[in-house]
């Protein structure tokens, strides 16, 4: 190449860059919105990721303050999925949010992440039959709708281990599920957090009650849609009852397969809970579009804007976005705020990074579950790049 074609070649990615940056500054998805009572500095969320380093007793890590500081450049955190109660753990090292230790440790994350200038919601999580009994009480059966066993395998103190067949909680348990997500609602509210989100989704809990593949009761829980639902809104009103409806969100993974569930008629199921969740005033409806971390498009799926138009409070959209998908989402209006995920695991300035058209660090995956500072706080922001 020439010495003229290198200048030109340097003003033509000049020029593309600086007409990419004046594209994002002429959107809405860098500039303040209103998530309820609460003014957001951007549409840009961080979603919930695990990241396995919780310490003993399930009580948040020494470096989780400074590790969601770095991230606060989002208008929201969404904290890493939170066990509502011993029962609810399906993996080693995740946080818990059903003791004093627990809540004492989520306080001091809070209050860094106000100083920093960022909102976080906590999410609440039980993973039903997707644990394994070395990681319950006493060895106990994980539970769930129905004694179903998952294909796949649980992450315990000794590795790798197939999962195995749940117990069925019988209906007399399920008012004691709702109670420990209303305990978890109120100790989220002494934590200092701005509102939870319910966790709804990925073949967890909630979602095994949802769906036909995991739910096979014949009792006032299972079997038709109405029933199938009846813990979710159960659940969604008790957190309600915490904290408002304004400041509670819900998750949902209307066509992902992870966590080995499906249904057989999703479109008829999740039109129903949505219709049904409006009654909540909910703050937003946070959607995993297409298979969990996988395919944003799924055979035998549906147009998930149908939720959208349903539901009466705003949609938060997720699964593989990156910016042009991002902003496209919002020149369309399909989505009003828009969830990251593994993109904030190696980049603690996202945000800045997306607004200014920056090059993205690239996530280790040997480094994003388990460890300690490694992976974890030490990706470098811009300015020490």
């Amino acid at each position: 190449m020439t010495a003229t074609n290198a200048i030109n070649a340097t003003t033509a990615t000049t020029a593309a860059h600086d007409a990419a940056v004046d594209r994002n500054a002429s959107s809405d998805l860098f500039k303040p919105m209103q998530l309820g009572p609460l003014q957001l500095s951007n549409r840009i969320v961080m979603a919930p990721l695990t990241r396995s380093r919780a310490k003993e007793d399930d009580i948040p890590g020494d470096l989780a303050a400074e590790y969601y500081v770095q991230r606060a450049g989002a208008g929201l955190i969404i904290a890493e999925a939170t066990q509502i109660s011993p029962q609810g753990k399906g993996y080693i090292f995740t946080p818990g949010i059903y003791s004093d230790a627990q809540v004492q440790a989520w306080k001091k994350i809070t209050e860094a992440v106000h100083a920093a200038g960022s909102k976080i919601f906590l999410q609440l999580w039980h993973v039903g039959r997707i644990s394994h009994p070395s990681i319950q009480v006493d060895g106990a059966l994980p539970v769930a709708p129905s004694a179903i066993k998952p294909e796949g395998q649980s992450y315990t103190n000794d590795g790798f281990v197939p999962m195995v067949t749940p117990r069925a909680l019988e209906t007399s348990e399920i008012a004691s599920i709702v109670e420990q997500y209303r305990s978890a609602a109120h100790n989220a509210k002494a934590a200092g957090f701005d509102g939870v989100e319910i966790h709804a989704a990925n073949g967890y809990l909630l979602d095994q009650f949802l769906r036909d593949k995991t739910n096979q009761r014949t009792d006032a829980y299972g079997g038709s849609i109405e029933n199938r639902a009846r813990l979710v809104l159960e659940v969604t009103e008790a957190v309600v009852q915490v904290w408002g409806g304004d400041r509670v969100g819900i998750r949902i993974s209307p066509l992902s397969a992870f966590g080995d569930i499906a249904d057989s008629n999703p479109q008829a199921l999740f039109t129903y809970a949505v219709e049904q969740l409006n009654r909540f005033h909910l703050a937003y409806l946070h959607v995993i579009e297409g298979d969990t971390g996988g395919a944003r498009e799924v055979p035998g799926g549906f147009d998930l804007q149908i939720l959208r138009r349903l539901f009466n409070g705003l949609f938060m959209a997720n699964n593989g976005y990156d910016l042009d998908l991002a902003l496209a989402a919002r020149a369309s209006d399909s989505a009003d705020l828009i969830a990251f995920g593994r993109p904030f695991i190696a980049n603690p300035d996202l945000v800045q990074r997306l607004r200014i058209v920056a090059p993205l660090n690239t996530p280790d995956p040997a480094t994003m579950y388990g460890g300690g500072a490694g992976g974890y706080i030490d990706y470098p922001a811009l300015k020490a790049s």
